[in-house]
């Protein structure tokens, strides 16, 4: 006789977390920047047009990548169907012309990144073949990322990876170069090894069966020492001059955030160890208030508590912050209007350590001070290019930040890239796990669970549209073991069917701007009636 299941569900959903209205608002305004038409970058344009600064379409889009995975990852690992779609828009706009035609003017070099070049060099289109290391790497990242999460070979297939140069009133006819994610990885290879494309090697090694990343990284490490890669002061350098085969100091904290962001994978004790050095003076907690502060502000409040320093609890006082300030004034340096996205990346640096006090601080004042907006149902911070305010208080919003990395802080999770990292999913796991197909960002639907709970032989969804509009889907559950399967809505029994190995069940609801719960769950004798 065939299992019956209970009329009412009697698993308790609300033990299983679901993300709240900003993190969905986050997710959805990705969907929304890259679903845009090719050739509009609403929201997206920085203050420097040739795409060479750290708001570049690049850093926006592969970011906007690894908050995709992280989230899938860690908070809505059922959602297979949601995020590959969404992270197939990111790629699709990865690819465009706009996004990597910057570097054939910027292959013709300079004295800026080889100081004493007196000419400029021949330059090239291809984006791959060699040094463009800051667009051929996220793209690594962001293809190999996909293949684990998905168990999808699309971006390893020959010439799935490729560029047409094909500018109208100028060249000699049109270029194209074809490339896939391992011949993007084996240029890589040959020119440098940098630290957060280890991560790509990484997964390029379950699915292969290799030890790429390992041997990269032991290289890494041996050149990481004898480069002197950390900065006296904690940070680390700003960048190494090939040609010169010297580093240029720490300007900022930005790439010591930004860096730390993604080697606490490979290099955790390390990152661990500095970070109380390094965010010195950059953060500060007074009187339960995070602030975070630009790079003249840290210089004098390092100095005072060095001063100080036999006097720990001195540290992080109105007093001292009063006084940086004030020594920051007499000393403030000449206005530069390149402003890097600081605000960005030490979210992303916290998010990754797990330091919630000062992450959730510095996002409560975003949400306060920096003009949180929606859009279609999306959150983001508008661009704003002043550094602070009359009160010496962070007002500077980037495209990177308040589109993309504010997001990402929000979606991480403590060590999300260190567990990619160290247990990504394999082909066996997810040849196992039931998903959910059916629901994506574009019907309006926005998801807030997708978990396959395995103890419980249930499969989790929460959905609800953005605008409260009632709009119709058709969640399908796929991987099924077989056996007989219970459909829940909103806690009660809709219907129950049998289903073979592996195989699908499906159900109609209607979604508003209520939460819905959908449980697909295997009936075994312990959760049936008689």
């Amino acid at each position: 006789m065939e299992n019956q299941p209970s009329p009412r569900l009697l698993l308790d959903i609300s033990r299983y977390p679901k993300l709240d209205a900003a993190q969905a608002g986050h997710l959805r305004h990705f969907h929304n920047l890259t679903t845009q038409l090719d050739g509009e970058w609403h929201h997206m344009a920085g203050f420097e047009s040739l795409q060479e600064l750290f708001d570049s379409y690049r850093y926006q889009l592969g970011v906007m990548a690894y908050a995709v995975g992280v989230t899938h990852f860690h908070r809505l690992p059922a959602a297979r169907s949601m995020f590959k779609r969404l992270l197939d828009q990111v790629l699709h706009k990865m690819l465009l012309r706009d996004v990597w035609g910057y570097w054939y003017n910027a292959s013709s070099s300079g004295n800026y990144t080889d100081p004493g070049r007196t000419e400029m060099r021949k330059p090239w289109a291809d984006p791959i073949i060699k040094e463009n290391i800051m667009y051929s790497g996220h793209l690594l990242m962001m293809t190999s990322m996909y293949a684990m999460l998905f168990d999808d070979d699309k971006y390893e297939q020959p010439e799935s990876l490729t560029f047409r140069w094909d500018p109208i009133l100028w060249g000699v006819g049109k270029e194209t170069f074809r490339y896939d994610n391992r011949s993007v990885q084996s240029a890589i290879l040959a020119e440098m090894e940098r630290s957060n494309w280890i991560i790509a090697m990484r997964y390029n090694d379950v699915r292969d069966g290799t030890d790429v990343a390992g041997e990269v990284i032991e290289k890494y490490r041996k050149a990481w020492d004898e480069k002197g890669m950390v900065a006296p002061n904690g940070l680390y350098v700003d960048w190494w001059y090939m040609n010169q085969d010297k580093t240029a100091a720490p300007s900022d904290i930005v790439f010591t955030a930004w860096a730390n962001a993604y080697m606490n994978t490979w290099n955790s004790e390390l990152v661990e160890s500095l970070y109380e050095k390094q965010a010195l003076g950059y953060i500060t907690i007074v009187n339960g208030q995070v602030r975070l502060h630009d790079h003249a502000f840290a210089v004098e409040y390092r100095k005072i508590v060095e001063a100080n320093d036999d006097d720990d609890e001195n540290h992080d006082t109105a007093a001292i912050v009063a006084k940086a300030r004030a020594q920051r004034a007499i000393h403030r340096p000449p206005f530069d209007k390149y402003v890097d996205p600081v605000l960005g990346c030490v979210l992303q640096w916290l998010s990754e350590l797990g330091k919630t006090t000062e992450l959730q601080g510095l996002l409560d004042y975003a949400d306060e001070c920096l003009q949180p907006t929606w859009e279609k149902g999306g959150l983001f911070y508008p661009r704003k290019d002043l550094l602070n305010d009359e009160n010496d208080e962070w007002t500077h919003m980037d495209p990177f930040t308040g589109n993309i990395a504010i997001g990402y802080g929000r979606l991480n999770v403590k060590d999300g890239q260190k567990k990619m990292f160290e247990s990504p999913w394999t082909r066996e796991i997810l040849a196992k796990r039931p998903w959910i197909d059916g629901v994506d960002l574009s019907q309006g639907v926005d998801t807030l669970r997708a978990i396959w709970d395995g103890d419980h032989d249930a499969l989790i969804l929460t959905m609800r549209t953005w605008d409260n509009s009632r709009v119709t889907v058709e969640p399908i559950a796929r991987n099924l073991e077989a056996g007989v399967w219970a459909v829940y809505v909103d806690g009660m029994l809709l219907k129950h069917a049998s289903v073979e190995v592996r195989g699908n069940l499906s159900t109609t609801v209607t979604v508003g701007g209520n939460d819905v719960d959908v449980i697909f769950q295997h009936i075994k004798p312990e959760t049936t009636t008689t």
